[in-house]
């Protein structure tokens, strides 16, 4: 931006900043969204695994004591 501009100028300039920075903010929800969304999965497959292993352990103990 230079000294020369004219007001009506900024004012565009201003703008098209905006929407950068708006395509900016909805790439971030994006990625952030995604990333929410895969960890979620990854902590019920987690949770089930837990499951899993309490049940073995459990039939285990019942079956050999």
């Amino acid at each position: 931006m230079s000294q020369s501009q004219t007001p009506a100028e900024i004012e565009a300039d201003i703008a098209r900043q905006r929407e950068e920075l708006a395509g900016t903010v909805d790439e971030l929800q994006t990625r952030v969204r995604e990333t929410a969304t895969r960890q979620a999965k990854i902590a019920g497959i987690a949770a089930a695994a837990g499951v899993v292993v309490l049940v073995g352990v459990a039939v285990y103990r019942r079956f050999t004591h």
